[in-house]
């Protein structure tokens, strides 16, 4: 009864992260994570197998949480925690995604290569694994490319980061429509988004700018603000001040917790400011007021 009561309140914890909620996730943390340490002292059996998936499903929830805040150290840590206790548990599908937690702290961390490492391990691990017509399966597999492929473009490996693209297409194709089996989003139009983002590491510009216009609003917040600081961030470096700055606007007015821990945001405002005086933007008025509420005033 405790498990089934903990794994409620960690997948409550997920939808709050998901609506861009970080304060409420972060003050549940504690609780969280003090509850999911007491599988470990039970005896071998079911009940301990169940208790640590729950285990990883929060650790996992505090890498990723953490690596949103800047906390990189703290998500390597509780990344590790979430893969041991996976690992544990026997369930494949807990494993990966646990992995996937893994990848998010070791990107945060700036070690690429490690990320990329590990989601190719677990992408061959789970294709060995799990039957290829379970779409939660499916969805993992395709989210764990979708990270590699980051880590790729962020090692500035095109060929790579394209390749692991289309094999995390392909698996979207296969599902047919944006999911949410994990809380990953994964489909169609979240392969898009990883897109855009891998082109903006890439440093491909044009690119962003020309097809950052994706319709985002069928999205959780927090992958829509993803993608919104992205866009903007594109079209900073284009030089385009007021529409840079109504997507950051719109990202900070559906999340001001994402937006405001983003160094991504940070660097934008900071280029925006050295621009507004020059393009005499529509919303240079307001930038100072951001730059402040975003930490981006040296």
């Amino acid at each position: 009864m405790i498990r089934e009561q903990a794994q409620v309140v960690v997948e409550r914890s997920w939808g709050d992260y998901q609506a861009g909620v970080l304060g409420d996730v972060i003050a549940a943390l504690p609780g969280l994570l003090r509850t999911a340490q007491e599988p470990e002292d039970l005896p071998p059996g079911d009940q301990r197998r169940r208790g640590l998936a729950v285990s990883a499903r929060t650790h996992h929830l505090a890498a990723t949480t953490l690596a949103k805040v800047g906390e990189s150290d703290l998500s390597w840590l509780a990344a590790e925690r979430a893969m041991r206790a996976a690992d544990e548990s026997e369930d494949p599908l807990s494993l990966v995604s646990a992995a996937r937690s893994g990848t998010h702290a070791l990107l945060a961390n700036g070690r690429y290569e490690d990320a990329l490492e590990l989601g190719d391990t677990a992408a061959a691990w789970l294709a060995s694994q799990v039957r290829d017509d379970d779409p939660a399966a499916l969805s993992l597999l395709g989210m764990i490319h979708l990270r590699a492929a980051v880590a790729a473009a962020r090692h500035q490996d095109r060929h790579t980061a394209n390749s692991l693209l289309e094999k995390g297409k392909r698996l979207a194709d296969r599902l047919g429509s944006d999911e949410n089996h994990w809380q990953m989003c994964f489909g169609p139009t979240n392969v898009e988004l990883h897109r855009l983002s891998i082109e903006l590491d890439l440093e491909n510009i044009p690119y962003v700018v020309e097809h950052g216009g994706i319709d985002v609003s069928h999205m959780p917040a927090e992958r829509a603000v993803s993608h919104r600081i992205d866009y903007a961030r594109g079209l900073c470096l284009r030089g385009r001040v007021d529409e840079s700055f109504r997507e950051l606007r719109e990202a900070e007015r559906t999340s001001p917790q994402l937006v405001r821990n983003n160094p991504r945001v940070r660097e934008t405002l900071r280029d925006l400011r050295k621009q507004s005086p020059v393009t005499g933007g529509s919303y240079s008025s307001e930038l100072p007021a951001m730059a402040q509420r975003c930490r981006a005033v040296q």
